[in-house]
């Protein structure tokens, strides 16, 4: 069975930011991740994570403003110098957590832009990226997430990320493969998974289409995770779902879903 790693910017919602490491630890997590870090102090959220005993295993770059709309900068020409001090500042925060991975949302395609534009810029921003997170050690990812959720968002497939990872060529720029968008956007998960699992950093889950808990809607969790056992998958699984009637009560699937193993 994979391990699991609470997403805290969705679940344990219930009490404030910094109590949630406690909550997740109670619930039995080894390890957290959550979307940005960057509201509290960095040694805050360190000391809850050694005060837990918990890893931190994924957050984000710097989105630009979320609360305009915004979801990330990397594919937007002219936002370079925004985004290399997103780079510093997550870098940075990543040494003080110890976190190994982090992950560098595209941004959305404005209607009618070039699309070949973007990607060069992409793959420009990526390429900067990837160079400076190698000198901490730390892996640098990329998410393919469904228009769906996020309209307009400038990559929505597991072959343009692939595409895309190898056109950077960094050791260290892997695909975070969240299965609840793949399934959105293109389906057939499992020959995904063999064919492509070498290559990603991260996994993340939810139930399909409500994006509650795994072990509701359309994805038979227990055999993906039986494949993932399978492939030598051997990374963290982010529980980034939202619980659909409290957190707690929500995760009898962990247990569920492993006696169906």
């Amino acid at each position: 069975m994979p391990k699991f790693a609470a997403n805290l910017s969705m679940m344990f919602t219930e009490v404030p930011f910094l109590d949630r490491f406690g909550a997740a630890a109670q619930a039995g997590f080894a390890a957290v991740e959550f979307l940005f870090p960057y509201e509290h102090a960095a040694d805050a959220i360190a000391a809850q994570l050694h005060t837990h005993r918990l890893a931190n295993v994924l957050f984000n770059l710097p989105p630009g403003d979320w609360a305009a709309g915004e979801r990330g900068m990397a594919s937007i020409p002219g936002r370079e110098a925004e985004f290399r001090r997103g780079v510093g500042d997550a870098l940075a925060c990543a040494r003080t957590l110890g976190t190994p991975r982090v992950h560098v949302m595209a941004g959305l395609l404005p209607a009618g832009a070039d699309r070949m534009t973007h990607r060069a810029a992409y793959v420009a921003n990526l390429h900067y990226a990837a160079k400076e997170a190698a000198r901490e050690g730390v892996e640098i990812l990329i998410e393919p997430i469904n228009t769906r959720d996020i309209p307009g968002y400038f990559l929505n497939t597991q072959a343009d990320a692939h595409a895309i990872r190898e056109d950077v060529g960094a050791a260290n720029l892997k695909v975070q493969m969240d299965l609840y968008h793949a399934q959105i956007v293109e389906g057939d998960i499992a020959t995904k998974l063999r064919r492509y699992l070498p290559h990603v950093g991260h996994i993340q889950i939810a139930g399909v289409p409500d994006r509650h808990e795994p072990d509701t809607g359309e994805l038979d969790y227990a055999y993906l995770f039986r494949l993932l056992d399978e492939l030598g998958y051997a990374g963290w699984v982010g529980c980034e779902y939202r619980p659909a009637a409290g957190t707690v009560a929500g995760l009898g699937w962990m247990r569920t879903l492993a006696a169906r193993r």
